[in-house]
């Protein structure tokens, strides 16, 4: 039954919506608090609930987003102007109140009139939930995106999916990962608004039929497909302080039919809810674990279902506003692809294009290959992501039959342009043969697109020299670099207020929307009064996260130690491995008395491991069995303390980077695409120890040799050196990583719990070792010597700190976002319209 039929009275409702526009001083502000809290929410004086001044205080501001959010929506309308879509399956959100406040312009006004109503703002924002919408640097890359697309007034539209649970909540019990449900919207989402007048219908299964149409051509359509019905919900997107708010729409999966009333009644009960739980799992869990092939196939429903509701949705918007024509859609929208993700838009866009608008071939496919613009977030072969072509045909067999074309029609573009080269043929088709087809994403990506960037120059160039080189040698106009970056309104002016206050004081705060004005902080660096600040600022910081470790691990962080820390992903190339035999090599040093001129070190490490990646959860394990011999080691006192921090999320990274001194950034050479953790620590005065890999090779042209710890083998060394690599000839020469070894061997950090560390030890050990940990020990042992003389030396520590944030302007996505806008979106920026 359809509950939203429109009006017998077409006429807009504007009296209805036409209201004054929503107070923004305290008084008002405090006003609506009061209602909400009172009112809506229905509390009184014996509320002793943070969660209820939360929710007063976000619906209050709500309001005011939404009534930005229409009119930035009724601008773009009235404009017509050309359009960008994101879709992304992740975007990592975090806390919505701080950034709201700030971007509004009310932060300080409001934070002083809660205060005299006895509430603590930074108590009450405890209550709001990290939107459990992404796992890591790439959901919050295209959280940091939207943030920049509306602060620039730029008309983009993000696209993703509702979780009702992120990946997980992660516990460690015994140094083990133990993964929980992240039920993230357990008490909703005072954020959101839901939209079900534009639900869409999304099909799997069922099969292809050819049919005439009414003019007797040919034309195909899905049949006998089993539906899910797509509900959005948007999320507000302030820019700073601009009056334009964009949208993230968000999808939530529901069944066509809640209940089988019949089956009910003949005492099936669980048979009557099938189809609703069956629809409803779509948008459960952030990614599932795809190591079953009922995780592959949730995966894949994910990733169409993703594509299928949003571009039904742009092509609804179109419809309404030029009815059937189709001439100028190419030129009024575009589509980001953020990684392999949403390939399947490039299909499902041909098959609304040709099934139900009727388009031919060649009118789709040129519309198509004109709106599509695919990122590339990967150097590793085995995370470009390929599905069975039997997967496809049982649960997408319409969008198989089209892939297939595109992939005939290419393949003869390819022998047009190499004849006879069948070798080159097989390597670039979107069809990988063999006993098991696949169906290889990145290649559809980039056939379907008219621009494939990378995130980072080294990332880029190594995509047009390997991974895509045969690509790039037929296309090469299509390739080029997009610099990632992160937004300073989240990542300093929000996170760091102390940092923020200086800053301000010392050259203004044109900053916060033009990063590059930070080049200015260069003349104060030698000030002994601003350095005596910035040094208490970042006292304070480290205070507060020693505070956050002591919580969360039991471990007392001395703030006047060095805080050595690296959080982000657990995975093997990013070498949390390395930095851990590191630490082995400090209590070493240690046992063995060798602390002439010692820096007492805090090494915090954080991060998940994906449920099915073994290694992961095992190097989780040995840092925190390392940690727990350390940290109870009476001979080892304040010289050096470890702790692993769980649940790494982005509340705690807003903690996390204003307090640390030293960011790990050790990945191997060639295998980071770019990194944004190395952004965000360099913008709050860290500074980096890292190899060149990534971005890490831009902060280092930024910020200079002298003010970066430089270590390890570059992308072309490591190629070298895999051949005829031999770790145990390392380890024999090199009497620290020796003595490390032997520790580990010898079950030292696993005494009740014999072969632990075994697989551990042979990943070292192994002359197949892709990540060279080994290769690299010598070289990051002797840079953490020079950052802890350094450090020792706090003047020159505090130059090289503020050096870093100096420097730190090209790495805004403010600046990423213009270079998309000039080089592949075309878009106008729009001011809000002053009325509703």
């Amino acid at each position: 039954m359809n509950n939203f039929k429109p009006l017998r009275n077409s006429q807009p409702l504007v009296e209805l919506t036409e209201l004054p526009a929503l107070g923004m001083d305290s008084d008002t502000i405090v006003a609506d608090f009061r209602r909400y809290f009172s009112h809506t929410l229905g509390r009184d004086k014996r509320c002793n609930s943070t969660h209820y001044p939360y929710a007063a205080l976000a619906l209050t501001l709500r309001d005011r987003l939404m009534e930005r959010m229409k009119k930035t929506r009724h601008a773009y309308e009235e404009k017509d102007c050309r359009r960008a879509h994101y879709l992304s399956l992740e975007f990592l959100m975090g806390r919505a109140l701080g950034n709201a406040m700030l971007n509004l312009g009310i932060n300080d006004g409001t934070t002083k009139a809660l205060f005299d109503l006895g509430i603590d703002l930074e108590e009450i924002s405890e209550a709001e939930q990290d939107a459990g919408l992404g796992n890591g640097g790439l959901g919050r890359l295209a959280a940091c995106f939207l943030d920049s697309c509306a602060t620039l007034q730029l008309p983009v539209l993000g696209y993703g999916i509702r979780y009702e649970y992120g990946m997980f909540r992660q516990k460690i019990e015994n140094g083990h990962q133990v993964e929980e449900p992240d039920h993230w919207l357990r008490d909703g989402n005072v954020w959101e608004l839901e939209r079900p007048e534009f639900t869409q219908r999304v099909q799997f299964g069922g099969r292809s039929e050819l049919y005439n149409d009414a003019d007797g051509k040919l034309r195909v359509r899905w049949i006998d497909s089993h539906d899910v019905l797509a509900i959005p919900y948007d999320l507000p997107i302030p820019g700073y302080r601009n009056g334009t708010v964009n949208t993230l729409r968000l999808w939530k999966a529901a069944a066509t039919d809640e209940f089988d009333l019949e089956e009910f009644n003949a005492g099936s009960y669980t048979e009557s809810v099938a189809a609703k739980n069956a629809a409803e799992n779509i948008t459960m869990v952030l990614y599932p674990n795809d190591a079953s092939e009922n995780g592959k196939t949730l995966r894949l429903r994910q990733q169409y279902f993703l594509a299928a509701a949003s571009l039904q949705d742009v092509l609804r918007r179109w419809i309404r506003d030029h009815n059937k024509d189709f001439s100028r859609f190419a030129d009024k929208n575009c589509f980001q692809l953020n990684d392999t993700h949403p390939t399947c838009a490039v299909a499902e866009l041909m098959r609304q294009l040709m099934d139900e608008q009727f388009l031919n071939w060649d009118e789709a496919w040129q519309i198509t290959s004109h709106t599509m613009a695919y990122t590339n977030h990967t150097l590793l072969p085995e995370a470009l992501e390929k599905w069975p072509v039997r997967l496809f045909r049982q649960l997408l067999p319409r969008m198989l039959d089209i892939i297939f074309e595109i992939n005939a029609r290419f393949l003869a573009e390819v022998a047009q342009h190499w004849p006879g080269d069948g070798e080159r043929q097989r390597r670039m088709s979107i069809i990988e043969e063999g006993a098991d087809p696949q169906v290889r994403m990145a290649y559809l990506a980039i056939v379907g697109s008219y621009s494939v960037n990378g995130v980072a120059e080294l990332h880029s160039k190594l995509l047009q020299e390997g991974l895509f080189r045969d690509f790039y040698e037929l296309w090469p106009e299509k390739f080029n670099n997009k610099t990632n970056g992160v937004t300073q309104r989240r990542w300093m002016a929000w996170c760091n207020p102390g940092l923020r206050a200086l800053v301000c004081d010392t050259i203004g705060e044109r900053w916060v929307t033009d990063l590059a004005e930070l080049r200015k902080l260069t003349d104060h660096a030698n000030d002994d009064n601003f350095c005596d600040r910035w040094r208490q600022i970042k006292h304070a910081n480290k205070a507060r996260l020693a505070a956050m470790v002591e919580a969360d691990c039991g471990v007392a962080f001395n703030t006047d130690a060095l805080f050595d820390v690296q959080v982000k992903r657990i995975h093997e190339y990013k070498r949390q491995l390395l930095n851990i035999l590191h630490v082995i090599h400090l209590y070493n040093r240690i046992k063995r008395g060798d602390t002439e001129n010692w820096t007492p070190r805090c090494v915090l490490i954080g991060g998940k491991a994906a449920p099915g990646y073994a290694m992961a959860k095992q190097i989780i394990k040995l840092v925190n069995n390392v940690a727990n011999v350390i940290n109870n080691d009476p001979a080892i006192r304040d010289k050096l303390k470890v702790a692993f921090l769980p649940n790494y999320r982005v509340s705690a990274m807003e903690v996390i980077c204003p307090g640390t001194d030293l960011s790990e950034q050790i990945s191997t050479a060639g295998k980071e695409a770019s990194g944004t953790g190395n952004m965000k620590f360099m913008m709050n005065g860290a500074v980096t120890i890292g190899t060149l890999d990534g971005a890490n090779i831009e902060i280092l042209e930024e910020v200079g040799h002298d003010n970066f710890f430089l270590f390890g083998l570059t992308a072309t060394e490591v190629e070298h050196v895999r051949d005829g690599y031999d770790p145990q000839a390392i380890i024999d020469t090199d009497e620290d990583l020796r003595r490390v070894m032997h520790l580990l061997s010898q079950g030292h950090f696993n005494q009740c719990e014999p072969g632990q560390f075994t697989d551990i030890i042979n990943s070292i050990t192994s002359p197949h070792d892709p990540w060279l940990v080994a290769a690299d020990f010598r070289s990051f042992v002797d840079a953490q010597r020079l950052a802890a003389e350094a450090y020792r030396d706090q003047e020159r520590w505090t130059r090289m700190s503020i050096l870093n944030t100096a420097s730190s302007g090209k790495f805004s996505t403010d600046r990423t976002m213009r270079e998309y806008n000039a080089d592949i979106w075309g878009l106008d920026p729009i001011v809000p319209l002053s009325s509703s």
